[in-house]
């Protein structure tokens, strides 16, 4: 190829170039322009919102299940001063001896604030719940040292005339033996000695206490019988003559919500005449508040 020929050649090639634009003047051929695009932020919030709702309810789990944990570990009762006993008078000339000592009445509504606050304890009267089988009046049985049974769940027992044995962790009745030996006393409970009801209705309750002085007591309402030793005979005996009572005119004094209507009055004025066909108590009603020793004995009536 000549001079020539490759002088036209390159200049045709020039000819059909295409100019360019822009800032510089020109734009090389066959560039496309690139869009940009500007991206924005989200609101915090909106940008961890799921985040957030999950921290939310993980903590809302977790107050309710501590607080459902501080409930059950409270203690359910507190109390003011542990109940002693202190020598009384010696009864009047003819009057018979009544079995343990009288504790002032502490009220007995039926609504519970955890921790329920006795001003004595062991308590034999006061607030305590109100769901039968449930929380009190609680199932007569005899509840182990590890059971959760307090005052609020077993004073509606006494309240409807039961009689509540106690024994303290570190008395014998906590160890095997003496279970056993309170369970041989619940297969062979009677009848309440007025109403009748039957042993296992409401009767006996049997359970740890340790906010006492001694290590077992017998509880009806409103009198408490403290024991050294466990006595299974001196607490039938107050069981008899102290968890139903009438006074001098054939009504009831003790318990306050009894499981029968008083008897008609067949005795004589003072005495507790039972229904036809039950044991009457041996106690006269009427008789003078017997007077404690110092240290109460369980294997005697007081003097």
């Amino acid at each position: 190829m000549s001079k020539e020929s490759r002088r036209a050649s390159r200049n045709a090639r020039a000819a059909g170039r295409q100019p360019s634009s822009g800032p510089s003047g020109a734009s090389r051929a066959g560039r496309r322009e690139r869009v940009r695009h500007i991206e924005t932020k989200q609101p915090f919030l909106q940008r961890y919102r799921v985040a957030i709702i999950g921290v939310v309810i993980v903590a809302i789990a977790a107050v309710a299940v501590g607080l459902v944990f501080v409930q059950s570990t409270q203690a359910s009762y507190t109390c003011s001063i542990l109940f002693d006993p202190s020598p009384t008078p010696s009864p009047a000339a003819g009057a018979s001896a009544r079995l343990g000592f009288p504790e002032d009445d502490m009220g007995r509504l039926h609504a519970v604030d955890r921790p329920q606050r006795y001003t004595f304890c062991p308590p034999a009267s006061g607030n305590h719940y109100n769901q039968p089988g449930v929380l009190g009046p609680i199932a007569p049985r005899v509840y182990g040292p590890n059971d959760s049974v307090g005052p609020p769940n077993w004073v509606h027992n006494l309240e409807h005339g039961a009689i509540v044995i106690l024994y303290r962790g570190d008395s014998p009745g906590a160890t095997d033996s003496g279970q056993q030996t309170f369970k041989d006393f619940f297969n062979s409970f009677p009848p309440s000695p007025i109403c009748q009801v039957p042993a296992g209705r409401l009767s006996p309750v049997i359970a740890r206490f340790d906010s006492m002085k001694y290590p077992y007591a017998a509880l009806v309402w409103d009198r408490v019988l403290p024991m050294q030793e466990w006595d299974p005979n001196l607490v039938l005996q107050f069981y008899a003559t102290e968890s139903e009572r009438l006074d001098a005119e054939g009504q009831f004094v003790t318990p306050p919500e009894p499981q029968c209507a008083a008897p008609s009055p067949s005795a004589a004025p003072g005495s507790s005449a039972a229904p036809s066909g039950s044991a009457a108590p041996s106690a006269s009603p009427s008789a003078a508040p017997a007077s404690p020793a110092s240290s109460p004995s369980p294997s005697a009536a007081p003097s």
